[in-house]
């Protein structure tokens, strides 16, 4: 007595097998997808360090350069640091609160009408090239006054602003609405549930958005070309005063052909570059704290 195989089971076992072959091919596409990322990562880091590294020593953080003269200069970057440091520090100041309060209020106030059309405004200003933020606030602020680094400032914090407030509102979202429900139970209000239960929970994505936007902006140049280019070769530390900053150095002094000054724009590359992965620990650090801490590990 023959057993006739199921017709069924057959064409079930083939599409099983053919589903197991797609499956590995769009793995194996993934997988070479993310080795070219971190290739074009690799190529990019091995280059500045290869070109800059030369330039690294105590000099070249304690002395200072102007890139615009003719004969023999000290070689380093301590002013373009200083006002650097000036200039993210006070944008930090100006985005966070302001990105921070405008999260909170679509997350937790806005009602889904007002909600749509914040959330896509802050969409599009965060598309907006940072050139044209820089005419922008050229426009508004330096015609007419001068420049600053608090002008540059602003300008920074223009980008900081939708980044600050998006990732804020990302992690905010993300906090169980059972807290949020056995606050208001219990006769908080809404403002003090807030600011009690709702953003102690979110602090660490605050902070990793806070800092991943900080990383973001202290690369721009463009917005600096217009409102903090016309520097000196002091170190500096009023902010009412145009100040060196690194990126507006790597770009000044890339454009002469003096070699030296070429070697110290990739040296400044490379500590922008140091600077980022920094950040970036720390917003990992802190975004895995806060993943942690919402699922009750700690």
């Amino acid at each position: 007595m023959s057993v006739q195989a199921d017709p069924g089971y057959s064409l079930s076992s083939e599409r099983l097998r053919r589903r197991k072959v797609v499956n590995r091919i769009m793995e194996a596409l993934a997988t070479l997808a993310a080795l070219l990322a971190v290739a074009v990562l690799v190529i990019v880091v091995a280059s500045v360090v290869k070109k800059g590294i030369g330039a690294i020593n105590v000099d070249f953080f304690t002395q200072t350069t102007s890139t615009f003269s003719f004969g023999p200069s000290q070689s380093g970057i301590a002013n373009a640091i200083v006002g650097s440091l000036v200039i993210v520090f006070f944008a930090i100041l100006m985005a966070l609160p302001v990105g921070i309060l405008a999260a909170i209020y679509l997350n937790e106030f806005a009602s889904p009408r007002m909600r749509a059309p914040l959330q896509l405004a802050l969409d599009v200003l965060n598309g907006i090239p940072a050139i044209v933020v820089g005419i922008f606030v050229y426009v508004l602020l330096v015609l007419g006054s001068g420049q600053s680094a608090l002008k540059a400032s602003f300008a920074l914090a223009i980008l900081m602003l939708p980044l600050v407030a998006r990732s804020t509102q990302e992690v905010l979202a993300l906090v169980p609405d059972a807290l949020r429900e056995g606050s208001l139970a219990l006769g908080a209000p809404r403002w003090r549930t807030t600011l009690s239960i709702v953003l102690p929970q979110a602090v660490g994505g605050i902070i990793t958005g806070a800092t991943l936007a900080t990383a973001r902006v202290a690369g721009e140049t463009a917005p600096l070309l217009f409102t903090s280019s016309l520097v000196g070769n002091e170190v500096n530390w009023n902010p009412s005063h145009p100040l060196m900053s690194m990126p507006y150095f790597i770009f000044a002094a890339s454009e002469q052909a003096d070699p030296g000054l070429q070697e110290q724009a990739w040296a400044t590359a490379l500590v922008l570059i140091a600077f980022v992965l920094v950040a970036s620990t720390i917003a990992r650090y802190f975004g895995l704290r806060s993943r942690r801490r919402r699922s009750g590990k700690r």
